[in-house]
């Protein structure tokens, strides 16, 4: 019998390989359906990559587009070459750390302070643009496959906007991908309203939105697949340090904000103070290494180099192929988060 799921994919540049890795070893999984995809950011890569990759040839297809659309992210034509270089080469977490001891303070960092993506004029250009435009929208749009809802943050109100169907595009993509520090706002008519809007990284406001998910039609299981650390041991007390934490913290705030309204629903039911079936009982689920993450910082997250992308993809794997030993049974029959516990 099939598992049905819906997957909620996180962003955090580069490290959104990680969630590559995550689902080339989920597609594997002939009796796992995917019902339906949120994502944010390189979560909203993925999950545009899997949809039309599935699409036009099933699961396999969705594996193949989403290598193509890594190989693309890193620059390089063939990621097996990294297989074997990786064996010479230390830890991520290690390369990490000597580039933010070579270079406490990011060229990135500096400019934000001094300059705005605006003042580059007409040499500026959106570096993820080839990339999202090499995406067949007509199949990342189709009518076959799993639902899809990319989120942004529209900057004139602040509020979350969730594009979904046909209303994703090109511009979708890269609207749900950009940093203000990084890129100018993308703006185009939103179709809903049919006014131009303006919107950036929808990290700010759903990282990565659940609410779509909730819809009466849809499996009440969600799997989340989470990037950002929630839990790190040490205090920060060096700059870089203090900045990625802050970094963290405020891209978890809006996930950490919705699991906590599914277990207020939870507790709510489970007291008879909500009769079962009002609302949607959602069973939450989650693939992470936060071990690997603690390794890495906001420095990784804008260098996307083929060793990086490739470390992450196998641990992604890895990752996912230890929840399935563990928990594939637990689809669609209880939830594996423990939320009572996270939020107790």
């Amino acid at each position: 019998m099939s598992k049905r799921i819906n997957l909620a994919l996180q962003g955090g540049g580069a490290h959104g390989a990680f969630t590559w890795g995550v689902l080339d070893r989920l597609l594997q999984e002939k009796d796992v359906e995917i019902a339906a995809i949120s994502g944010t950011s390189a979560g909203a890569l993925n999950a545009a990559a899997l949809k039309a990759g599935w699409a036009e040839a099933g699961a396999q297809g969705a594996r193949v587009l989403l290598d193509r659309i890594w190989h693309q992210v890193g620059a390089v034509h063939d990621l097996r070459l990294t297989g074997w270089i990786a064996q010479a080469l230390p830890p991520v977490g290690m390369i990490n750390s000597w580039m933010e001891q070579m270079m406490p303070v990011s060229p990135m960092d500096v400019a934000s302070l001094v300059t705005s993506p605006y003042q580059y004029g007409p040499l500026y250009r959106n570096p993820l643009e080839p990339v999202v435009r090499s995406l067949n929208f007509d199949k990342v749009c189709a009518s076959e496959g799993p639902e899809l809802h990319i989120a942004t943050t529209n900057v004139r109100t602040g509020k979350i906007r969730v594009f979904s169907g046909d209303e994703v595009s090109g511009e979708v993509i890269l609207a749900s991908a950009c940093l203000p520090t990084m890129f100018q706002a993308v703006e185009f008519v939103d179709p809903g309203t049919g006014a131009t809007e303006a919107f950036w990284d929808g990290g700010y406001t759903g990282n990565p939105a659940l609410f779509p998910l909730f819809h009466a039609g849809l499996p009440d299981d969600i799997l989340i697949v989470n990037i950002n650390p929630l839990r790190r041991e040490d205090v920060p007390q060096t700059p870089q340090d203090i900045q990625n934490r802050i970094n963290e913290i405020s891209f978890n705030s809006s996930l950490l904000r919705e699991l906590r309204a599914i277990q207020f629903v939870k507790e709510l039911i489970k007291e008879g103070r909500m009769e079962r079936g009002t609302m949607k009982d959602v069973m939450v689920h989650m693939i992470a290494d936060d071990d690997l993450m603690n390794t890495l910082s906001v420095t990784s997250k804008v260098t996307p180099t083929p060793y990086l992308l490739h470390t992450l993809k196998e641990a992604g794997r890895k990752a996912c192929d230890g929840f399935l030993a563990r928990h594939k049974a637990d689809l669609n029959e209880r939830a594996t988060l423990n939320l009572e516990e996270m939020f107790g």
